[in-house]
Protein backbone atom coordinates (compact mmCIF):
# COMPACT_ATOMS: atom_id res chain seq x y z
CA UNK A 1 0.00 0.00 0.00
CA UNK A 2 0.94 3.53 -0.99
CA UNK A 3 -0.42 4.43 2.16
CA UNK A 4 -2.73 3.79 5.46
CA UNK A 5 -5.58 5.08 3.16
CA UNK A 6 -5.43 2.14 0.55
CA UNK A 7 -5.97 -0.27 3.50
CA UNK A 8 -9.23 0.41 4.18
CA UNK A 9 -12.20 -1.74 3.06
CA UNK A 10 -11.43 -5.31 1.66
CA UNK A 11 -12.93 -6.42 5.47
CA UNK A 12 -12.78 -10.25 6.00
CA UNK A 13 -16.15 -12.10 7.17
CA UNK A 14 -16.57 -14.60 9.43
CA UNK A 15 -19.43 -17.18 10.55
CA UNK A 16 -21.03 -17.16 13.55
CA UNK A 17 -21.30 -20.69 15.53
CA UNK A 18 -21.56 -20.62 18.99
CA UNK A 19 -24.16 -17.87 19.77
CA UNK A 20 -26.81 -18.89 17.24
CA UNK A 21 -29.52 -19.97 18.72
CA UNK A 22 -30.45 -24.07 19.12
CA UNK A 23 -33.83 -23.13 17.13
CA UNK A 24 -32.06 -21.24 14.52
CA UNK A 25 -33.51 -22.47 11.40
CA UNK A 26 -31.31 -19.81 8.91
CA UNK A 27 -28.08 -21.64 6.76
CA UNK A 28 -26.14 -19.47 8.50
CA UNK A 29 -24.98 -15.94 9.93
CA UNK A 30 -21.85 -14.05 8.92
CA UNK A 31 -20.77 -10.72 10.13
CA UNK A 32 -18.55 -8.27 8.01
CA UNK A 33 -15.48 -7.57 10.89
CA UNK A 34 -15.24 -3.59 9.95
CA UNK A 35 -13.42 -3.61 12.52
CA UNK A 36 -10.33 -4.60 11.13
CA UNK A 37 -10.41 -1.50 8.64
CA UNK A 38 -6.88 0.38 9.68
CA UNK A 39 -9.18 3.20 12.16
CA UNK A 40 -10.82 0.10 13.96
CA UNK A 41 -14.00 0.78 12.05
CA UNK A 42 -16.63 1.10 9.60
CA UNK A 43 -16.65 4.81 9.43
CA UNK A 44 -12.56 4.69 7.69
CA UNK A 45 -14.94 3.88 4.68
CA UNK A 46 -16.99 6.95 4.59
CA UNK A 47 -14.05 9.30 6.08
CA UNK A 48 -11.98 8.80 3.30
CA UNK A 49 -14.39 8.80 0.50
CA UNK A 50 -15.79 12.08 2.10
CA UNK A 51 -12.70 13.86 1.48
CA UNK A 52 -11.61 12.32 -1.58
CA UNK A 53 -14.77 13.49 -3.21
CA UNK A 54 -14.33 16.84 -1.65
CA UNK A 55 -10.89 16.85 -2.86
CA UNK A 56 -11.57 16.25 -6.77
CA UNK A 57 -14.11 18.79 -6.63
CA UNK A 58 -11.57 21.05 -5.41
CA UNK A 59 -13.80 22.18 -2.51
CA UNK A 60 -10.45 21.09 0.17
CA UNK A 61 -6.28 20.99 -0.47
CA UNK A 62 -4.18 19.32 2.25
CA UNK A 63 -1.76 22.07 4.11
CA UNK A 64 -4.47 24.62 3.90
CA UNK A 65 -7.85 23.01 4.90
CA UNK A 66 -8.92 22.45 8.65
CA UNK A 67 -11.60 19.63 8.71
CA UNK A 68 -14.24 19.76 11.28
CA UNK A 69 -16.59 17.19 12.14
CA UNK A 70 -19.28 16.58 14.93
CA UNK A 71 -19.39 13.08 15.73
CA UNK A 72 -19.98 10.51 18.81
CA UNK A 73 -16.63 8.90 17.63
CA UNK A 74 -15.81 6.74 15.29
CA UNK A 75 -15.94 8.87 12.07
CA UNK A 76 -13.26 11.59 14.03
CA UNK A 77 -11.34 8.75 14.51
CA UNK A 78 -11.62 7.87 10.61
CA UNK A 79 -11.32 11.52 9.46
CA UNK A 80 -8.28 12.16 12.08
CA UNK A 81 -6.48 9.25 10.62
CA UNK A 82 -6.76 10.10 7.05
CA UNK A 83 -6.35 13.50 7.66
CA UNK A 84 -3.00 13.00 8.75
CA UNK A 85 -2.12 10.49 6.29
CA UNK A 86 -3.12 13.48 3.80
CA UNK A 87 -2.00 16.45 5.49
CA UNK A 88 -4.97 17.71 7.03
CA UNK A 89 -5.29 19.55 10.19
CA UNK A 90 -8.70 18.24 11.72
CA UNK A 91 -10.96 19.80 14.73
CA UNK A 92 -13.34 16.83 16.05
CA UNK A 93 -16.52 18.19 18.24
CA UNK A 94 -17.70 15.46 20.15
CA UNK A 95 -20.35 15.17 23.73
CA UNK A 96 -18.66 15.71 26.72
CA UNK A 97 -19.42 11.94 28.11
CA UNK A 98 -17.48 9.85 30.73
CA UNK A 99 -17.54 6.36 28.06
CA UNK A 100 -16.03 8.16 25.33
CA UNK A 101 -12.66 9.14 27.27
CA UNK A 102 -10.87 7.29 24.85
CA UNK A 103 -12.09 8.83 21.82
CA UNK A 104 -11.01 11.71 22.40
CA UNK A 105 -7.02 10.51 23.12
CA UNK A 106 -7.41 8.42 19.84
CA UNK A 107 -7.96 11.85 18.41
CA UNK A 108 -5.88 13.74 19.45
CA UNK A 109 -2.77 10.81 18.63
CA UNK A 110 -4.48 11.12 15.16
CA UNK A 111 -3.14 15.01 15.97
CA UNK A 112 -6.36 16.36 15.72
CA UNK A 113 -7.98 18.76 18.18
CA UNK A 114 -10.93 17.40 20.04
CA UNK A 115 -13.24 20.31 21.56
CA UNK A 116 -16.12 19.30 23.61
CA UNK A 117 -20.28 20.63 23.48
CA UNK A 118 -22.04 19.85 26.96
CA UNK A 119 -25.08 16.94 27.33
CA UNK A 120 -28.53 17.43 28.44
CA UNK A 121 -29.55 14.38 29.35
CA UNK A 122 -33.52 15.38 29.49
CA UNK A 123 -33.05 16.59 25.95
CA UNK A 124 -31.61 14.19 23.70
CA UNK A 125 -32.50 16.13 20.37
CA UNK A 126 -31.17 19.81 21.85
CA UNK A 127 -27.76 17.59 22.84
CA UNK A 128 -27.57 16.71 19.13
CA UNK A 129 -28.44 20.32 17.85
CA UNK A 130 -25.58 21.63 19.99
CA UNK A 131 -23.12 19.14 19.17
CA UNK A 132 -23.83 20.06 15.19
CA UNK A 133 -24.73 23.44 15.94
CA UNK A 134 -21.01 24.60 17.28
CA UNK A 135 -19.37 22.61 14.20
CA UNK A 136 -21.34 24.76 11.81
CA UNK A 137 -20.34 27.95 13.56
CA UNK A 138 -16.61 26.96 13.78
CA UNK A 139 -16.97 26.79 10.16
CA UNK A 140 -19.14 29.67 9.17
CA UNK A 141 -16.87 32.03 11.07
CA UNK A 142 -13.50 30.64 8.99
CA UNK A 143 -15.11 30.10 5.65
CA UNK A 144 -11.78 30.20 3.12
CA UNK A 145 -9.94 27.69 5.81
CA UNK A 146 -12.33 24.96 7.43
CA UNK A 147 -14.77 22.47 6.04
CA UNK A 148 -17.39 20.29 6.88
CA UNK A 149 -18.10 17.15 6.23
CA UNK A 150 -21.41 16.65 7.97
CA UNK A 151 -21.66 12.71 7.33
CA UNK A 152 -25.84 12.79 8.22
CA UNK A 153 -26.20 14.57 4.63
CA UNK A 154 -23.36 13.99 2.81
CA UNK A 155 -23.82 11.62 -0.23
CA UNK A 156 -20.04 11.25 -0.68
CA UNK A 157 -21.07 8.71 2.58
CA UNK A 158 -23.58 6.27 1.44
CA UNK A 159 -21.34 5.79 -1.72
CA UNK A 160 -18.52 4.23 -0.24
CA UNK A 161 -20.86 1.72 0.86
CA UNK A 162 -22.44 1.23 -2.17
CA UNK A 163 -19.44 0.92 -4.32
CA UNK A 164 -17.30 -0.80 -1.58
CA UNK A 165 -18.89 -1.90 1.20
CA UNK A 166 -22.09 -3.85 -0.89
CA UNK A 167 -20.11 -5.27 -3.42
CA UNK A 168 -17.72 -6.81 -1.21
CA UNK A 169 -20.51 -8.85 0.73
CA UNK A 170 -21.97 -9.15 -2.54
CA UNK A 171 -19.13 -11.01 -3.29
CA UNK A 172 -18.21 -12.60 -0.13
CA UNK A 173 -21.28 -14.63 0.15
CA UNK A 174 -20.92 -16.15 -3.31
CA UNK A 175 -23.86 -13.72 -4.48
CA UNK A 176 -26.33 -15.34 -2.09
CA UNK A 177 -27.35 -12.42 0.86
CA UNK A 178 -30.66 -13.07 1.58
CA UNK A 179 -31.18 -10.20 5.07
CA UNK A 180 -28.80 -7.81 5.57
CA UNK A 181 -28.63 -5.72 9.13
CA UNK A 182 -26.77 -2.58 9.89
CA UNK A 183 -27.21 -0.29 12.55
CA UNK A 184 -28.57 2.89 11.87
CA UNK A 185 -25.73 5.32 12.21
CA UNK A 186 -26.02 8.10 9.85
CA UNK A 187 -27.81 5.99 7.56
CA UNK A 188 -24.88 5.66 5.21
CA UNK A 189 -24.48 1.86 5.57
CA UNK A 190 -28.17 1.15 4.37
CA UNK A 191 -28.50 3.60 2.00
CA UNK A 192 -25.20 2.40 0.15
CA UNK A 193 -24.53 -1.62 0.72
CA UNK A 194 -28.20 -1.92 1.26
CA UNK A 195 -29.48 -0.41 -1.83
CA UNK A 196 -26.52 -2.49 -3.53
CA UNK A 197 -27.57 -5.65 -1.92
CA UNK A 198 -31.21 -4.85 -2.70
CA UNK A 199 -30.55 -4.83 -6.13
CA UNK A 200 -29.01 -7.60 -6.90
CA UNK A 201 -31.52 -9.63 -5.46
CA UNK A 202 -35.07 -7.78 -4.57
CA UNK A 203 -36.15 -10.58 -2.75
CA UNK A 204 -33.72 -9.51 0.41
CA UNK A 205 -34.35 -8.54 3.41
CA UNK A 206 -32.44 -4.87 4.35
CA UNK A 207 -33.22 -4.33 8.73
CA UNK A 208 -32.02 -1.14 10.29
CA UNK A 209 -30.81 -1.51 13.64
CA UNK A 210 -32.01 0.90 16.15
CA UNK A 211 -31.58 0.89 20.20
CA UNK A 212 -35.38 0.57 21.56
CA UNK A 213 -34.61 3.36 24.40
CA UNK A 214 -34.24 5.65 21.32
CA UNK A 215 -35.89 4.10 18.28
CA UNK A 216 -36.96 7.58 16.86
CA UNK A 217 -36.81 6.32 12.81
CA UNK A 218 -39.87 3.34 14.07
CA UNK A 219 -41.51 6.34 15.72
CA UNK A 220 -40.48 6.25 19.55
CA UNK A 221 -38.87 9.18 21.41
CA UNK A 222 -36.04 10.45 21.53
CA UNK A 223 -33.74 9.19 24.74
CA UNK A 224 -30.35 8.92 26.15
CA UNK A 225 -29.08 5.46 25.38
CA UNK A 226 -25.64 3.33 26.06
CA UNK A 227 -25.37 1.67 22.21
CA UNK A 228 -22.89 4.22 21.40
CA UNK A 229 -23.01 5.41 17.66
CA UNK A 230 -25.73 4.06 15.82
CA UNK A 231 -28.80 5.80 17.89
CA UNK A 232 -28.37 10.10 17.31
CA UNK A 233 -31.93 11.30 18.22
CA UNK A 234 -32.49 12.08 15.00
CA UNK A 235 -34.64 10.92 11.70
CA UNK A 236 -31.96 9.96 9.66
CA UNK A 237 -31.78 12.69 6.42
CA UNK A 238 -30.17 9.61 4.11
CA UNK A 239 -33.01 7.26 5.26
CA UNK A 240 -35.75 10.17 5.07
CA UNK A 241 -34.87 10.37 1.00
CA UNK A 242 -36.22 6.52 0.61
CA UNK A 243 -39.62 7.37 1.45
CA UNK A 244 -39.82 11.18 1.30
CA UNK A 245 -42.22 12.67 3.77
CA UNK A 246 -43.22 9.13 4.66
CA UNK A 247 -43.77 8.81 8.71
CA UNK A 248 -41.46 7.08 10.94
CA UNK A 249 -43.08 3.91 11.76
CA UNK A 250 -41.64 -0.14 12.13
CA UNK A 251 -42.98 -0.81 8.92
CA UNK A 252 -41.14 -0.55 5.72
CA UNK A 253 -39.46 2.54 3.92
CA UNK A 254 -37.89 2.39 0.84
CA UNK A 255 -35.91 -0.99 0.47
CA UNK A 256 -35.29 -1.21 4.05
CA UNK A 257 -38.10 -4.06 4.81
CA UNK A 258 -38.30 -3.44 8.92
CA UNK A 259 -36.76 -1.48 11.88
CA UNK A 260 -35.75 -3.73 14.64
CA UNK A 261 -34.07 -2.86 17.99
CA UNK A 262 -31.90 -4.08 20.98
CA UNK A 263 -32.34 -2.58 24.56
CA UNK A 264 -28.43 -1.21 25.92
CA UNK A 265 -28.33 -4.12 28.28
CA UNK A 266 -29.26 -6.40 25.39
CA UNK A 267 -26.37 -4.85 23.41
CA UNK A 268 -23.59 -5.05 26.14
CA UNK A 269 -25.04 -8.23 26.82
CA UNK A 270 -24.51 -9.93 23.06
CA UNK A 271 -21.43 -7.78 22.36
CA UNK A 272 -19.79 -10.09 26.05
CA UNK A 273 -21.06 -13.19 24.58
CA UNK A 274 -18.76 -12.85 20.79
CA UNK A 275 -15.98 -12.10 23.13
CA UNK A 276 -16.45 -14.44 25.19
CA UNK A 277 -17.99 -17.40 23.21
CA UNK A 278 -17.00 -16.46 19.73
CA UNK A 279 -13.66 -14.85 20.19
CA UNK A 280 -14.74 -11.53 18.74
CA UNK A 281 -13.94 -8.47 20.86
CA UNK A 282 -17.02 -6.05 19.29
CA UNK A 283 -18.61 -2.68 20.35
CA UNK A 284 -22.32 -2.91 21.68
CA UNK A 285 -23.93 -1.58 18.13
CA UNK A 286 -22.24 -4.65 16.74
CA UNK A 287 -24.18 -6.63 20.11
CA UNK A 288 -27.69 -4.89 18.90
CA UNK A 289 -27.32 -6.00 15.62
CA UNK A 290 -26.06 -9.65 16.44
CA UNK A 291 -28.54 -9.86 18.44
CA UNK A 292 -31.08 -8.85 15.86
CA UNK A 293 -29.58 -11.36 13.45
CA UNK A 294 -30.24 -14.38 16.01
CA UNK A 295 -33.49 -12.95 16.49
CA UNK A 296 -34.79 -13.26 12.80
CA UNK A 297 -32.51 -16.59 12.36
CA UNK A 298 -35.30 -18.36 14.82
CA UNK A 299 -38.27 -16.91 12.19
CA UNK A 300 -39.88 -19.96 10.35
CA UNK A 301 -39.24 -17.50 6.99
CA UNK A 302 -35.50 -17.41 7.59
CA UNK A 303 -35.60 -21.12 6.85
CA UNK A 304 -32.35 -21.97 4.71
CA UNK A 305 -31.04 -17.82 4.11
CA UNK A 306 -27.97 -16.32 4.60
CA UNK A 307 -27.75 -13.59 7.10
CA UNK A 308 -25.16 -10.86 7.36
CA UNK A 309 -24.83 -8.48 9.83
CA UNK A 310 -22.06 -5.58 10.11
CA UNK A 311 -19.68 -5.53 13.08
CA UNK A 312 -18.74 -1.63 12.80
CA UNK A 313 -16.22 -1.29 15.54
CA UNK A 314 -13.97 -3.43 17.76
CA UNK A 315 -14.79 -3.60 21.53
CA UNK A 316 -11.49 -2.26 23.09
CA UNK A 317 -13.08 1.40 21.83
CA UNK A 318 -15.56 1.08 24.75
CA UNK A 319 -13.03 0.46 28.10
CA UNK A 320 -14.80 3.43 29.10
CA UNK A 321 -17.99 2.17 28.52
CA UNK A 322 -20.28 0.00 30.96
CA UNK A 323 -19.94 -2.80 28.81
CA UNK A 324 -16.63 -3.53 30.83
CA UNK A 325 -17.62 -2.76 33.89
Amino acid sequence: AENVCDLIGHTPMVKLNRVVPENSVAAKVLLKLEMQNPGGSIKDRIALSMIQEAEKRGEITPGKTTIVEATSGNTGIGLAMVAAARGYKCIIVMPQVPAMYERYLIDRKFGAEVHLTSVNQNDMEKTFENLVGYAEDLVAANPDTHWMPSQFINLDNPKSHYEQTGPEIWEQTGKNCDIFVAGAGTGGTLAGAGKYIFEQNPEAQIVCVEPTEANVLSGGHASIHGVVGIGANIKLPLLEELAPGQPWQAGPRGFISEFCSALTPEAVAWANRLASEEGLLVGPTSGAVVKVCCDIACRPESEGKTIVGIVASSGIRYVKHPMWE
